[in-house]
């Protein structure tokens, strides 16, 4: 899936092509208006994230010629203006949603997979496999072997964050930022007594062991290699 971000903040921008890139999507960053739109009418992007107050040409004109142009894919506003006129005006130029900033990312990144979902372009499994554990993401469910393991919410995040990119080492930058929308500190161990707490419940009492620690990078589920 490739996005675009509209954003001529620099911080926010860098934060958002990051972020939805460790999430799993190709992300380009326009830094004005004008820019912007060459790029959304010249590439196919499955969803545009888009700035009102950009120098060049503001939102609302990226998001004129968008819609002139015939192109179809989603549009999310993320902006500081947060007048009912503002939101109103973004949902009738054609914007599928709007966001205030500041913002959580976990929100964000949310309703960029809800948009997606909408428009067919981004569809999930339902279910997240490794060895005889199971993730029902509709039903909130988990089981091993065919036991059925309660988890508590930020317990289901990480376990579905890990599932999702199974096979990558995840830092614990990265783990703070997606499941506790936080900058991870080094001096506290919530990451790792997270982790901890999950791998009593999925894998103690089972093999193989799925949950794995990278000694100084972080994190990793994996199927161990047969043999």
């Amino acid at each position: 899936m490739r996005l675009l971000i509209v954003e001529d903040e620099a911080k926010t921008g860098d934060y958002l092509q990051q972020g939805l890139q460790e999430a799993g999507f190709v992300v380009d960053l326009a830094r004005d208006g004008r820019d912007g739109l060459h790029d959304a009418l010249c590439i196919d992007y499955d969803l545009l994230i888009l700035d009102v107050m950009l120098p060049g040409l503001d939102g609302w004109g990226v998001l004129r010629g968008i819609r002139a142009a015939g192109k179809d894919f989603p549009v999310l506003f993320l902006t500081a203006r947060d007048e009912v006129d503002d939101r109103v005006r973004g949902l009738e130029l054609g914007a599928d949603d709007y966001l205030v900033k500041p913002f959580a990312f976990a929100e964000l990144l949310a309703r960029v997979r809800t948009l997606l979902r909408r428009q067919g372009r981004g569809r999930e499994p339902e279910v997240l496999r490794a060895a005889d554990l199971e993730v029902d993401l509709r039903r909130r469910r988990v089981s091993r072997a065919g036991q059925r393991i309660e988890l508590t919410a930020k317990e289901f995040a990480l376990l579905e964050l890990l599932l999702r990119r199974q096979g990558e080492v995840l830092p614990r930058s990265l783990i703070a930022s997606q499941v506790w929308d936080i900058n991870f500190d080094s001096d506290t161990n919530v990451i790792d007594v997270a982790v901890r707490r999950l791998r009593a419940k999925v894998d103690d009492d089972f093999a193989p062991k799925l949950i794995r620690t990278v000694r100084g990078m972080g994190y990793v589920l994996e199927e161990p290699a047969c043999g």
